[in-house]
C-alpha cells in the first residue's frame, strides 16, 4: 500500500483540479467543514478494518490538502484589503493556519499508523478527534473571512457599476440636448437640411435606447443592492 508524507508547504498550483473548478472561494471555504468531518468518520472506521475507508480517507485529505492549498494561494492574489484579511485569518496572531495544518499533519499520521498496524494507532486517532471541535472552528472563521471578502468585492463592483450607469445617463442626456439642437437646426434650413434631420432622428432613437438600457441596468443595479 502507498503511504502518505508530510504536508508541504502552500506553493502556487500548476492547474486548478477538477473538484476545485467552478468553485466559488466561499463554497470551497465551506465545503472544507464537511470533508474534515468526513475524514474523520472515515478514518474511525478505517482503524475498525476497513481497507476501504482507508482509501476512501487517503482521497478525502489529498481532496481537503489541494483546496486549502488553492484557498491561501487564491487568497494572495485578491486585492491587498482582501489578501491582506486572508493573509490575517490564516497567518496572523490569532490565525487558523497551523490548526489546520495540525489537523492535516494528525490526519496523515493515523492513516499511515491504520496502514501499518501500528500500536499507537489509538492514541493518534484519539487525538484526531479530539480536534474535531478545533478544527471546525478554525474552518468556520476562514468561511467567514472569505464571505466577507466576497461581499466587499461585490459592494464596490455595485458601486462601480451604479457610478457607470450614472456616466452613461449624462451622456444620454447631452446626447438629447445635441438631437433637438439638431433638429431644431435642420427645421431652419428647410430643404437643405433635410439629410442633416436624417442625422439628428438616428441620433435621438439611438440616445433614447442608451436611455431605455441605462434605466434598466439601474434597475438591476438596486435589486442586486437590495439581495
Amino acid at each position: 500500500m502507498s503511504t502518505l508524507t508530510a504536508p508541504s508547504p502552500v506553493t502556487a498550483p500548476r492547474h486548478t483540479p477538477a473538484h476545485i473548478q467552478g468553485l466559488s472561494l466561499v463554497n470551497l471555504a465551506a465545503r472544507q467543514r464537511m470533508l474534515s468531518q468526513r475524514m474523520i468518520l472515515q478514518t474511525v472506521l478505517a482503524a475498525q478494518g476497513d481497507a476501504e475507508r482507508l482509501a476512501a480517507a487517503q482521497r478525502s485529505l489529498a481532496m481537503f490538502s489541494e483546496s486549502q492549498q488553492h484557498l491561501q494561494n487564491t487568497g494572495a492574489q485578491l486585492e491587498p484589503a482582501g489578501a491582506r484579511k486572508i493573509r490575517d485569518t490564516y497567518e496572523g496572531p490569532q490565525g487558523v493556519g497551523p490548526v489546520v495544518q495540525a489537523f492535516m499533519g494528525l490526519m496523515q499520521t493515523a492513516l499511515r499508523q491504520i496502514e501499518s498496524g501500528s500500536a499507537r494507532m489509538a492514541d493518534t486517532l484519539a487525538e484526531l478527534v479530539a480536534h474535531t471541535d478545533r478544527i471546525l472552528e478554525a474552518l468556520n472563521t476562514a468561511t467567514t473571512a472569505f464571505d466577507e471578502v466576497a461581499r466587499a468585492r461585490g459592494d464596490a463592483m455595485m458601486k462601480e457599476l451604479t457610478g457607470i450607469v450614472g456616466d452613461i445617463q449624462n451622456v444620454a442626456k447631452e446626447a438629447k440636448v445635441v438631437s433637438f439642437n439638431a433638429q431644431v437646426v435642420a427645421a431652419r434650413a428647410g430643404t437643405h437640411g433635410r439629410e442633416f434631420a436624417v442625422v439628428a432622428n438616428v441620433l435621438s432613437d439611438i440616445t433614447g435606447e442608451i436611455d431605455a438600457l441605462t434605466r434598466k441596468a439601474a434597475v438591476l443595479a438596486d435589486r442586486s443592492r437590495a439581495t
